[in-house]
């Protein structure tokens, strides 16, 4: 990957209007992207439909609608994971709608391929506890969807929210806590 600054100052452009930008900007980011959404498909588990190329192109769709001041990289990243989060979160929502009846298709019972309906509940009530816990703490739960979901590392976090390393690691440690107690893991 070309320098941060580079990506910067092509996220700058890309705002300002100047779409050959954006076109510049893909090939320096993929490499990551591919990171961050091969990171969140391991998560869901063997059988998930989305590929990684699927789940960058779905979460690129988002990202490119986004109205956000990009200040750095990291801030760009960040947001390209939150985007992944809501296509997977789409994607679970929708296959709990099919799990319940909607979109029926009968097939043969050995031509059924195996659904991991787990991972997609674990996802949805782990996007439920975020919810409560953006309500409570708004910081702390964008601190959990960064370094999570996002992949951020501490010193990421710090400069996207524009504080300290210490609060980061200290709020992430309280939020994990949170979390698990929400959770009752």
């Amino acid at each position: 990957m070309d320098s941060p600054q580079e990506v910067t100052e092509l996220l700058l452009a890309w705002e300002q209007g100047d779409e050959s930008a954006l076109e510049r900007l893909l090939p320096l980011v993929e490499k990551e992207l591919r990171l961050i959404a091969r990171s969140y498909l391991r998560k869901e588990g063997p059988g998930h439909v989305l590929q990684t190329t699927a789940l960058i192109n779905e979460a690129f769709i988002k990202l490119v609608d986004q109205r956000v001041h990009w200040q750095n990289r990291a801030q760009f990243f960040g947001v390209a994971a939150t985007c992944m989060r809501r296509v997977l979160l789409d994607y679970a929502k929708a296959q709990g709608r099919k799990k319940r009846g909607g979109d029926w298709e009968q097939i043969a019972l050995s031509d059924a391929p195996p659904i991991p309906v787990e991972e997609s509940e674990e996802l949805l009530a782990l996007d439920e506890a975020l919810k409560k816990l953006e309500k409570q703490d708004k910081r702390k739960s964008r601190i959990v969807e960064l370094r999570y979901f996002g992949g951020c590392t501490v010193e990421e976090v710090a400069e996207i929210l524009e504080i300290a390393e210490a609060t980061v690691a200290r709020e992430w440690r309280m939020a994990r806590a949170w979390l698990r107690r929400e959770l009752g893991a």
